[in-house]
């Protein structure tokens, strides 16, 4: 691996970054055109999937492009969607040639952009940065590929891993920082999750609240097997502001439901699980069919631990206090008990981060 190369394509993987959360169904993708070892174009995958970052740089490029290096953080695409293939325009724009991160996995791509390319002429590189890339668009992967979303649980608890005091005071558990990088963390994901019991308990908006990214806000998605969720809630009063999805069953009455509605809800009944509650992997399955890449999940210890006890979770992420609330406090995760050892879900922590006086542990799944 050349050292220029990757180091364009590092560039080009913060460009991609930007718009991460911001451009399901698509890929958040990002693109540097080098020329005479200057960068003559830039792109990123704007809101909503389009433009391509592909197509955005080529424009800054312009007559530029000619004779120039592309770094794509993607497989360039080959097929007519709802924009032509960007694998046309480079060729087209007459690059010499092109780096890419990772093959694309759709399979209306698969290495025919790389394919497409080649047969013009132009010299392809695939697999720079490649681990890098497949870390970025994870949701995307795992949509494609598992046909789920990547599901982020977070938590805010105690030393003790209590998520609040016995009378259930739990505002604020975690300090200022932790707060803010929170909500940077739902600017990062295109739905955020959460169970009628934290909607009754906390009435939360669910949305970023960061100068500057009040616009970047997940789609709602609220788990309610009854339709229980209060007129006067929050995530009512706010829906026609922001996206909001309430997964029910056959149990919820249709009255509440065509009310939800006129409020700009939308309402989708699904099967119940075996205990007649929304079940989880037909929600999740549902999500993914809306192209929805990534979730972060925020709740309470029931419906975290029935994500647990599912075997749902992808990445586990713990915001802990430096406080103690004791046993008669609210566990984080509820009910749930294993007998044996090897019967214990397993996560590999990857990373710990200070925050104030808080820290931030990241878990992720091993499979």
């Amino acid at each position: 691996m050349a050292l220029d190369d990757a180091k364009w394509m590092e560039i080009a993987l913060r460009l991609a970054d930007r718009n991460i959360g911001n451009v399901c169904p698509n890929p958040s993708v990002g693109c540097l055109i080098v020329n005479d070892d200057r960068i003559v174009g830039r792109g990123w995958t704007q809101e909503g999937g389009r433009p391509h970052a592909e197509v955005m740089a080529l424009e800054q490029a312009g007559k530029k492009s000619v004779g120039a290096t592309v770094y794509t953080t993607l497989e360039p695409c080959s097929h007519f969607g709802k924009t032509p293939p960007c694998s046309d325009a480079l060729i087209s724009g007459r690059i010499e040639r092109l780096v890419a991160a990772m093959k694309d996995p759709d399979p209306r791509v698969d290495g025919m952009g790389f394919v497409k390319l080649r047969d013009a002429g132009i010299e392809v590189v695939e697999g720079i940065l490649e681990r890098e890339a497949e870390e970025l668009n994870r949701g995307f992967i795992t949509r494609l590929k598992k046909k789920l979303p990547f599901v982020t649980l977070k938590m805010a608890m105690s030393i003790d891993s209590r998520i609040a005091t016995k009378t259930y005071d739990s505002q604020w558990i975690t300090g200022e920082e932790a707060r803010h990088s929170s909500h940077f963390l739902r600017s990062k994901h295109d739905a955020i999750l959460t169970g009628i019991g934290t909607v009754l308990a906390d009435n939360p908006f669910l949305n970023t609240r960061i100068s500057g990214l009040e616009n970047r806000s997940p789609i709602r998605i609220i788990l309610d097997t009854n339709l229980r969720i209060p007129i006067d809630s929050q995530i009512v009063s706010t829906a026609a502001k922001h996206k909001t999805i309430i997964f029910t069953t056959v149990a919820a009455g249709e009255t509440k439901k065509k009310q939800l509605e006129s409020f700009g809800l939308q309402i989708i009944t699904i099967n119940g699980d075996k205990s007649g509650k929304v079940s989880l992997i037909e929600a999740l399955r549902s999500i993914a069919k809306k192209g929805i890449n990534s979730i972060l999940v925020e709740c309470g210890g029931t419906l975290c631990t029935e994500f647990i006890k599912s075997n749902l979770i992808d990445e586990f992420l713990v915001y802990r206090a430096p406080i103690v609330l004791g046993g008669a406090g609210i566990a984080a995760v509820e009910g749930f008990g294993v007998s044996d050892l090897s019967a214990a879900p397993n996560f590999k922590l990857t990373g710990i981060t200070r925050l104030g006086a808080d820290t931030l542990e990241s878990y992720k799944r091993q499979i």
